[in-house]
């Protein structure tokens, strides 16, 4: 079976970070394992408290994965800090994973920043080179090329503005503009615009992280990059349109949509 890895922060309400990461990887038939940055006390409506994990212990329980169970994927999330950046890229260093999606978590659905400011340095110098594919939104593609983003013509001239930050390839997620949500790729040759259709909910509490995720579990299975996005696009976009009507805010994809008619 493939194995994939996320590393992120732990969600206490469950519909972001390494349990949507999990989930996701479950769902799509991959084995999930986790090293948690950050314990997050979080619900559908806000981000109440964050404790970060000793640097340490983010870096054995990576070391514990890959020394015995191995990795075909790894999913990067929140961060948190810059210590923590550089713990993660020295173990990205010294593992040398084929596949790395960094998702550049920087601020949560209500506004609690999950990076800190000065921290975007680090993200940019240490994890970017490191990266097979990096999947920011619309906010954190302006923080990584110092750009604003008002159309999808803007998109185009930001993803080339990453890349030459070292990545192999960029995903700059189109939701947070009017229309559909378009995806626009880039690795340095080719772009390649992944087309959406808008669903009208407030439930979309981790679809970031879960993009993201699913996209690793698709390239943990072999796929090429190209199809492992639009799969992984196929796969959140379903998620979305039956989402879960939890709690008082953003409520959660539905992960498990395609085993539900089986299980219940």
């Amino acid at each position: 079976m493939k194995t994939a890895l996320t590393i992120a922060g732990s969600d206490s309400g469950g519909g972001a970070g390494i349990q949507a990461d999990l989930k996701t990887f479950s769902a799509l038939g991959v084995f999930g394992m986790s090293a948690i940055t950050a314990i997050t006390a979080q619900n559908t409506v806000e981000v109440r408290s964050v404790q970060n994990i000793d640097l340490d212990m983010i870096s054995d329980q990576i070391a514990a994965v890959f020394d015995d169970i191995g990795v075909d994927a790894v999913k990067i999330g929140m961060l948190g800090t810059s210590a923590i950046i550089k713990t993660v890229a020295k173990s990205l260093i010294k593992y040398k994973p084929e596949h790395v999606v960094l998702d550049p978590v920087m601020v949560s659905k209500g506004g609690h920043h999950l990076l800190e400011r000065n921290a975007v340095a680090e993200l940019n110098e240490m994890l970017l080179p490191l990266s097979s594919l990096v999947t920011p939104n619309i906010p954190e593609a302006e923080i990584l090329s110092s750009r604003k983003i008002n159309s999808e013509p803007d998109m185009y001239k930001a993803c080339r503005d990453i890349m030459e930050k070292g990545p192999k390839a960029v995903l700059i997620k189109g939701g947070h503009l009017d229309g559909d949500p378009n995806d626009l790729f880039y690795d340095g040759k080719q772009f390649h615009l992944f087309k959406g259709e808008r669903v009208e909910t407030k439930n979309v509490h981790g679809t970031g992280c879960t993009l993201s995720s699913a996209i690793a579990a698709h390239l943990a299975k072999g796929e090429s990059m190209l199809t492992a996005i639009g799969n992984a696009k196929d796969y959140i976009t379903a998620a979305i349109a039956e989402s879960l009507d939890i709690g008082q805010g953003h409520g959660p994809a539905n992960h498990f949509h395609h085993f539900y008619e089986q299980v219940y």
